[in-house]
């Protein structure tokens, strides 16, 4: 089970010393989700679903893992529907062992950055208080989900597409 949630971000951390992951990713299927990525030397298959999990205080998901060799994932990444999202995520200590992970967009979407933490429970979730670098809490917001963000030609783009959405 995954139960995270996600914030734009006032100002960057100091990102010195974080576990950085360069990451690229595809989406074979979005409901449920079926995504293939690479995170530095790592190859991953991810299956998530949210059918039957309220989403009221987080964003949850069932998810499962399975490894791919380069291989694999090459050919899997030739079938992705819409665009491939890069972006490089940063692993930043947070209290209680928690971790942000902040991502920083590149490529089409250069300019978008936002931090996500994972929890253990929901519970966890509603009595989070965010550090003061962090921003507005968008886990509601399907903008942010990378397989919505697959589908979005760049930067300028997503930032219309909310933009007309935050309108309605």
């Amino acid at each position: 089970m995954e139960i995270e949630k996600k914030y734009l971000i006032r100002e960057l951390p100091e990102l010195f010393g974080a576990q950085k992951k360069v990451i690229e990713q595809g989406y074979l299927c979005r409901g449920p989700v079926l995504r293939i990525r690479k995170s530095n030397d790592d190859y991953i298959l991810t299956y998530k679903s949210k059918q039957g999990l309220q989403q009221k205080n987080a964003i949850q998901n069932e998810e499962v893992e399975l490894p791919l060799t380069k291989e694999a994932y090459s050919h899997l990444k030739q079938k992705a529907d819409g665009y491939i999202v890069e972006k490089t995520r940063y692993i930043l200590p947070l209290p209680e062992g928690r971790k942000a992970e902040l991502d920083i967009f590149s490529g089409r979407l250069c300019g978008l950055v936002f931090v996500e933490v994972e929890f253990d429970s929901e519970e966890q979730a509603v009595q989070f208080m965010p550090p003061a670098w962090f921003g507005e809490d968008v886990s509601a917001e399907e903008f942010f989900s990378n397989a919505y963000l697959s589908t979005v030609e760049n930067y300028d783009d997503w930032m219309r597409r909310r933009s007309i959405a935050k309108d309605i």
